[in-house]
């Protein structure tokens, strides 16, 4: 799969170019719109069944389903390096651009992290988890590797699922989301970095030379950009 995203990225690059157009990944390329989202779906399969189904689960959702989404949560700020890895990938992670922002998970709403699409009766293979914090930018190889290692995570340590959300968390107040076990992602790529150097999951996913030319690389684009000055910076304080 991860094979695909890349060679469709180049194709959509190399059909723009064609045409005078240039085709971006860029996670927020416009300040007014919404970003590029890359919602990733996931489930996992015992042969030819479908582990996330269970008929007579209120939304059919099994016990290793639920085991697989609880590690996601877990493990979503520690990982957030890897399935948003660009200073402006915090640019599209912002309440009301349909981006998650808390380790929250729904069936219907689009601003948490997990989403479980309505399961279709007769469509047992299709029942899913919507991972939806990565962006367009991602690099698929370590962002799949990540997931499933935090997915298989939750599976192996039987980590318990926090309580299905349906409010709106962006209407939450922040003792309502403590109260209710809901964790803000980073909100920088500083933050990301600083979280990912303390997870063993992601080392142990990743590999130790990934893991740490990976982190040594995102300090390096974290300090150039805090070194930036800006044309907007400059103007300010002309008028000041």
């Amino acid at each position: 799969m991860a094979d695909s995203i890349i060679t469709f990225k180049v194709i959509a690059k190399e059909l723009a170019a064609s045409d005078g157009a240039y085709a971006t990944f860029m996670p927020r390329p416009f300040g007014d719109r919404h970003g590029s989202g890359m919602h990733t779906h996931m489930s996992l399969f015992k042969g030819d069944e479908n582990a996330f189904f269970d008929a007579d689960d209120e939304l059919n959702l099994s016990e290793v389903g639920r085991h697989f989404i609880a590690g996601l949560m877990r493990h979503s700020a520690d990982i957030c390096v890897v399935t948003n890895q660009w200073i402006n990938s915090y640019k599209r992670l912002l309440p009301g651009l349909e981006a998650p922002i808390f380790a929250s998970w729904t069936t219907g709403n689009f601003g948490d992290l997990l989403r479980i699409p309505s399961y279709r009766p007769g469509r047992e293979e299709s029942v899913r988890v919507e991972y939806r914090a990565p962006d367009a930018a991602a690099n698929p190889y370590l962002l799949f590797s990540v997931l499933l290692a935090a997915g298989l995570d939750g599976i192996e340590n039987k980590l318990p699922l926090p309580e299905l959300i349906e409010d709106d968390v962006f209407q939450m107040s922040d003792i309502e989301l403590s109260e209710r076990g809901v964790a803000r992602l980073p909100r920088t790529l500083d933050e990301a970095i600083r979280l990912a150097e303390e997870s063993d999951l992601l080392k142990k996913a990743l590999g130790s030379t990934v893991f740490t030319n990976l982190l040594a690389n995102k300090r390096l684009e974290w300090q150039d950009f805090s070194n930036t000055v800006t044309d907007y910076e400059l103007a300010r304080y002309r008028h000041l």
